[in-house]
């Protein structure tokens, strides 16, 4: 297998914020996945992932991260990614997925708005 780790680095009610590290291929793709389902069965059905240490993503990653959308819409949830390499942005803008998967500069940025998005009076 390729270099892949995903790390968990905030948990809080329902949501998580996993760090993505290495490639996303045919090899990890199915890893990243079950990780991350994992994390909407333990009741974290929002969901941001850190994408700044991806090094490569292809269509099998990248479907990964659609399956993922899916299982999170599915639980109620949400999926938001952070640090989006620029080819992964690129193909997420071609595909239109660019309009349902939010994206953010950083990691703090999607905590804040997810924060922001969850409170009532700024919602």
């Amino acid at each position: 297998m390729t270099d892949f780790r995903l790390t968990t680095q905030h948990t809080d009610g329902d949501l998580a914020l996993a760090h993505i590290a290495g490639e996303l291929d045919i090899d990890t793709a199915p890893h990243l996945r079950a990780q991350a389902l994992a994390l909407i069965e333990q009741g974290h059905r929002h969901l941001i992932l850190d994408l700044g240490a991806v090094t490569f993503c292809d269509s099998s990653g990248f479907n990964a991260l659609v399956g993922i959308f899916r299982c999170a819409r599915a639980a109620d949830g949400t999926l938001v990614l952070a640090a989006v390499p620029d080819r992964l942005e690129r193909l997420l803008d071609l595909t239109g997925l660019s309009a349902l998967l939010p994206a953010h500069p950083t990691a703090a940025h999607a905590l804040v708005a997810h924060t922001r998005s969850q409170d009532p009076a700024t919602a």
